[in-house]
């Protein structure tokens, strides 16, 4: 499932974000990539342990639970503390796929990436280049959305970020791992549950919405690994 979601942040929590960001001491993004994924690198990137990363990491993570859309979309159990990188002067991220499993840098604990997430601070006019491209069974999807809005994709998908070639790309990324570890289970849950708020809106709770949320329940009790 690819899903843009508009709005993660506030318009005082976007700016916010970007005088932190703007103002940051960056480091080599290439830091954090694994062997094959450093290959195709470059970027930089913003210490996890780093005050003003911790502060920024805690303001995404304060939008995303606020964020129905998300929690309906990712059906998150874990979530891996909110990163931010950089990309100018013709820096760019060739195709990888996300490790599997990472490790939280503050509690250790392991977190299996089901789902990838990037959340832009510039907007499309600021920069040129810089889309996000994520090949799937139906092709190639490009993402370059507006400042506070979110991009999510399985992060079992091939992507990579095109070179920016004016201006600066800042955005943060990160991993949920879901209740429901399969792509296609959780997109079904998804749809089934836009279908039942759409009809609460137009018909109320009627008797049959009822049953249908039932089952809606029943399947992630029955699919999740919680």
């Amino acid at each position: 499932m690819l899903l843009h979601i508009p709005e993660v942040l506030t318009a005082d929590e976007l700016a916010h974000g970007r005088m932190l960001l703007e103002h940051a001491d960056w480091t080599d993004g290439r830091l954090t990539a694994g062997s094959q994924s450093a290959e195709v690198k470059r970027n930089l990137q913003l210490p996890q342990h780093s005050e003003v990363a911790r502060e920024l990491s805690a303001l995404v993570e304060q939008a995303l639970r606020r964020n129905a859309l998300f929690f309906s979309a990712a059906l998150p159990n874990k979530i891996f503390p909110p990163m931010f990188n950089r990309y100018e002067g013709g820096m760019t991220f060739g195709n990888h796929v996300d490790n599997a499993i990472r490790t939280d840098p503050f509690t250790g604990a392991l977190v299996r990436t089901d789902v990838s997430c990037t959340l832009f601070f510039t907007s499309p006019d600021e920069y040129e280049g810089g889309e996000l491209i994520i090949e799937d069974t139906y092709g190639l999807h490009e993402a370059k959305l507006p400042a506070g809005d979110m991009i999510l994709y399985p992060s079992t998908s091939l992507h990579r970020v095109m070179p920016v070639t004016r201006g600066t790309r800042l955005a943060s990324f990160f991993w949920t791992q879901s209740m429901i570890r399969d792509d296609g289970k959780r997109g079904l849950l998804f749809d089934m549950d836009m279908a039942i708020t759409r009809l609460r809106q137009e018909h109320g709770e009627t008797e049959p919405l009822v049953s249908l949320t039932a089952s809606y329940h029943n399947l992630l009790r029955m699919w999740s690994e919680v």
